[in-house]
């Protein structure tokens, strides 16, 4: 398993062209955040918008436009037509080059089935473009096997260790204490599925279909905090719409999240650090990844 470097997130990360445009750099769909949750969908939102895609559409419940509206200035808002308080009218799959479902929607019956077809939808339509999926959908995906075979090959899955006992039918504590063991069911997992696999923790590890494996040695625990997924869907879900394949923005993904961590927990100590914080300190996490670009 590769132990990633800095300068292997250089040569993983693209170059952004000197006369891009907003467009040049990706649309990202979002779909988060039910009523409730509205702060899942604004983490993860801010920091799609801190990785660099150009731009971002928010699928939300109409219950949070005004919260969104006002905490994600720069993001389009998409309201569920459904009027409900979950996520429950698929999104037209035309017009984004990634997307990312899951953070704070709930596991209500009517998001299952709008999951569902969002996921049919791309399927009939034919816009295979790339998807992460993270928290509540795993947890939908999890409850309902005939998800799986309309999942987009190199699907992105985030699970930490519980949402990967629900995924497995492993118990926590079986996954815990043996590596090797969680290991192995996270490489069949993506072999079978065609899926890669971020499987959250400390140090967390990234599992490709196509054998490739890499492990993140930054990161701390005042990042086990709630909200901290959300921020690390963002960031993965901004790098996919920029153009970078599965794997390398998985790879980007978890290391910048990791090093803003340890940024943040360097200002204002273990305890003190929010999901929030990670947002303000992305900046500087990848800055450092530019500069060594720069510098080879």
């Amino acid at each position: 398993m590769l132990t990633l470097t800095i300068g292997q997130l250089g040569t993983m990360l693209l170059p952004r062209p000197a006369d891009g445009h907003k467009g040049t750099f990706g649309h990202a769909l979002l779909i988060a955040g039910a009523w409730g949750m509205a702060g899942a969908s604004i983490l993860a939102g801010k920091a799609c918008l801190r990785s660099g895609v150009g731009k971002l559409t928010m699928h939300i419940p109409h219950g949070n436009n005004d919260i969104v509206q006002t905490a994600v200035p720069e993001a389009i808002v998409s309201h569920d037509s459904a009027g409900q308080p979950v996520f429950c009218s698929p999104v037209q799959p035309v017009g984004y080059d990634a997307m990312a479902i899951g953070p704070g929607i709930g596991c209500a019956p009517s998001t299952l089935e709008a999951l569902r077809g969002q996921l049919l939808g791309m399927g009939e339509t034919k816009c295979q473009f790339p998807l992460v999926m993270d928290a509540d959908a795993l947890n939908l995906l999890a409850s309902d096997a005939s998800l799986w075979p309309l999942l987009p090959r190199n699907t992105i899955l985030t699970p930490h260790l519980g949402e990967l006992s629900r995924l497995s039918g492993e118990s926590v504590p079986a996954l815990c204490g043996d590596v090797d063991r969680t290991l192995s069911i996270v490489r069949e997992m993506s072999e079978r599925h065609n899926v890669v696999v971020v499987l959250k923790g400390h140090p967390s590890r990234i599992v490709s279909p196509d054998g490739r494996e890499a492990l993140c040695p930054w990161g701390n625990n005042g990042m086990a905090t709630a909200g901290s997924g959300d921020v690390l869907t963002g960031i993965i879900l901004g790098l996919l719409a920029q153009g970078h394949d599965a794997y390398a923005a998985a790879c980007l993904g978890v290391a910048v999240h990791a090093l803003a961590g340890d940024q943040a927990a360097q200002a204002l100590g273990l305890h003190g650090v929010v999901a929030s914080d990670l947002i303000r300190y992305l900046p500087k996490a990848f800055r450092a990844v530019e500069e060594w670009q720069r510098a080879h």
